[in-house]
């Protein structure tokens, strides 16, 4: 029966979005079991619906082997039990699906975090304290030595920082499963490419524990570098950082 066929078409493409997409997800990256959106699932299931009712109806024939047995149930007069168990049917899935949209949640809510917080106007480090308006790369501009330094930034970065961030800097560190949020991705454009270098030197210096309370809660795990890095190391870091990914930092201008 067309009817059967096409409800079996559309709960194989339900299972296909529900179980095979996060299936093939997990095969990729190991330990993980991706969930796809409710959002996406009901713009894909909307396609996987349309289709199959295009493909069921493309011709007279067709149409009338899908639409012959609807019109059995509703319109012989002897199909009234069956008639109105499908009713019955069609109204407890209709209730069951609205109630599982507007059912309360007993789960904390999401927190709402900024990516990029609003960075003070001046910090203390390093026995310091540094103007974040004005403040740039101190070994930018030094052409001459830049790849070393690039160099000496890629040393401290893989002795620090890269268990967390990655040796990629993609934020997949070895103990990346371990946080939530999940280290930074240095790849993303979204990431260091949107901050001026004065941002990265401000997040890397005072780490975790440095970041404005009103913006509360953070929950980053990043340690407070200056308590371990020199300030040259942290700038070189910094160099090392936009010149693997290359990228380029934003500027005051």
């Amino acid at each position: 029966m067309k009817l059967i066929q096409a409800v079996i078409a559309i709960l194989a493409g339900y299972t296909i979005l529900s179980y095979g997409i996060p299936y093939l997800g997990s095969m990729l990256h190991h330990g993980t079991w991706p969930v796809v959106p409710v959002s996406l699932m009901k713009i894909y299931m909307f396609f996987v619906v349309m289709g199959v009712l295009a493909a069921m109806t493309f011709d007279e024939e067709t149409k009338e082997g899908l639409m012959a047995p609807i019109r059995s149930v509703y319109g012989k007069p002897s199909m009234g039990p069956v008639r109105l168990a499908v009713i019955l049917l069609v109204a407890v899935a209709g209730a069951g699906i609205t109630y599982q949209s507007i059912k309360p949640s007993f789960e904390a809510p999401v927190e709402l975090r900024s990516i990029h917080p609003a960075p003070p106007s001046t910090i203390n480090v390093f026995k310091k304290s540094f103007n974040l308006l004005t403040l740039t790369n101190p070994y930018r501009e030094d052409k001459e030595h830049f790849a070393e330094n690039v160099k000496q930034g890629g040393v401290v970065y893989f002795k620090n920082c890269f268990y967390c961030h990655g040796d990629k800097l993609d934020g997949k560190g070895h103990y990346y499963n371990g946080f939530f949020p999940l280290p930074a991705n240095f790849q993303d454009v979204g990431t260091i490419a949107q901050l001026q270098e004065s941002f990265l030197f401000w997040r890397i210096s005072t780490g975790g524990p440095g970041l404005p309370k009103e913006g509360a809660p953070w929950l980053s795990a990043m340690p407070i570098w200056q308590h371990f890095l020199s300030e040259e190391e942290v700038w070189k870091v910094i160099l090392f950082l936009y010149d693997y990914t290359g990228r380029s930092p934003r500027t005051f201008e």
